[in-house]
């Protein structure tokens, strides 16, 4: 037997050959422990309770199973949800610190003043979650049983008639400004601390008419103590299927709808948006989740539907209204 002559090259090729198996098994491990390897953070805007809170929660449960990972809420009140924009923007983009927003800190704030933050330039958007259409409504007191009885009142007398909204700013005042704008009439605005005093003021007659969410309204709605007039999304709700839609009543288009949409921070890596969106598709297209955002007075947010293409339309339509009606916040 003839010795091999010793060759540093093949040697070289071979110590190569068997370092690459070394790496290639040891990368098994760390691919097991690939995104998402601990729990998401789920931030929000708002306090407990309200209506993003319970989205979170109806939306986080089983989304969390299916990405084999909870979400936990974390709370980041106030600003009109824009301190939890803020600090979705700063987060590390490493796919574990995501936020469920509304049009509040995403397209409202943003179209009235400095949020803080570029809301197309600053998020990764994942996908949109639901619609939270408002609701038309008024007093039997108002006198005006429809969207067109509505509008030909306020024709009738140029600023008679008020309308409340849970503060400046909010979806329900820009809704009621929009509302005002297209039909080419006025009413004065009331505002208050929250959709609940605007409720109350209803009731007792103070203001004639506002835009409020579904849920919010339903009891009074139930009792005979308010009237659905229309719906300001493009479809109706499935809790009250005979209500229209303000489109449908003599407002082309019109649609001012509230909505909640996944983001991250700017920067993720596509694998892990490709994954929380195909995740997020599963846990809408269940028929249980369709129904316990229904029994909110919400919508499963179209399949298609687009969060970068939803938050500059809303934008821009939102910051061409705020100059033209000269709409401030207050405080």
């Amino acid at each position: 037997m003839h010795a091999t002559p010793f060759d540093p090259a093949r040697r070289a090729a071979l110590a190569g050959c068997v370092g690459g198996a070394a790496l290639a098994l040891l990368g098994r491990p760390a691919l097991a422990q690939a995104w998402p390897a601990k729990p998401l953070r789920l931030l929000l805007g708002y306090t407990p309770g309200g209506a993003a809170d319970v989205t979170a929660r109806e939306v986080a449960t089983p989304l969390g199973k299916t990405l084999g990972q909870p979400l936990v809420i974390d709370y980041k009140p106030g600003a009109s949800g824009t301190i939890a924009g803020a600090e979705i923007a700063r987060a590390a983009p490493d796919g574990y610190t995501l936020g469920l927003l509304d049009n509040a800190p995403l397209t409202i704030v943003p179209a009235m003043r400095n949020a803080g933050y570029d809301p197309l330039a600053a998020f990764t958007p994942i996908a949109m979650v639901s619609q939270l259409p408002q609701l038309l409504v008024a007093p039997p007191s108002a006198g005006v049983n429809s969207v067109r009885e509505l509008i030909d009142a306020m024709r009738r007398q140029p600023g008679r008639l008020s309308y409340a909204s849970g503060g400046s700013g909010s979806v329900g005042h820009l809704a009621a400004e929009l509302f005002k704008s297209r039909t080419g009439t006025f009413a004065v605005h009331v505002p208050y601390r929250g959709g609940a005093p605007a409720i109350t003021a209803l009731l007792a007659g103070d203001v004639q008419f506002a835009f409020l969410t579904p849920s919010a309204t339903a009891p009074f709605i139930a009792s005979g103590r308010l009237k659905a007039l229309g719906v300001s999304s493009l479809t109706r709700v499935g809790s009250l299927p005979n209500v229209p839609t303000i489109a449908e009543s003599g407002v082309p288009d019109f649609d001012a709808p509230g909505w909640f949409a996944l983001l991250g921070p700017a920067g993720m890596p596509e694998p892990v948006v490709a994954a929380l969106r195909k995740a997020v598709a599963e846990t809408l297209a269940t028929p249980a989740m369709a129904t316990r955002l229904e029994a909110l007075g919400q919508t499963v947010a179209p399949a298609r539907a687009e969060v970068r293409q939803t938050i500059a339309a809303e934008l821009a339509t939102w910051k061409k209204l705020i100059a033209e009606r000269k709409i401030v916040v207050d405080g």
